[in-house]
């Protein structure tokens, strides 16, 4: 299945903007519609993006989601766009929905 189609049960996967930490300490930031996957493929170097094969392990910081694929690439460029330190606010407020 493609990212933004429905898999053969007919659920449409939402779209997530999301930010890794990667081990150098910088954030990458991106955009999926099955986050477990494409940290897999992060931490794997397959599939994963460019910039972060030679800062593995990556860990996940911070996920939003997102109306659509437009919603979200808008909404990681404008991520993309802010600074470290505001970057850094947002994953201060983030909560992973497995926790309190």
């Amino acid at each position: 299945m493609s990212e933004g189609q429905t898999g053969g049960g007919g659920i449409t996967r939402p779209w997530l903007v999301y930010i890794l930490s990667c081990r150098d300490g910088t954030l990458y930031t991106g955009i999926t519609t099955d986050l477990e996957r494409r940290l897999t493929a992060h931490n794997a170097g397959k599939g994963g993006a460019r910039y972060t094969r030679g800062r593995r392990p990556v860990s996940l910081v911070y996920a939003e989601p997102a109306a659509s694929h437009s919603a979200a690439a808008q909404r990681e460029r404008e991520i993309k766009a802010m600074t470290t330190t505001r970057k850094k606010e947002l994953i201060g407020r983030w909560h992973p929905p497995d926790q309190p």
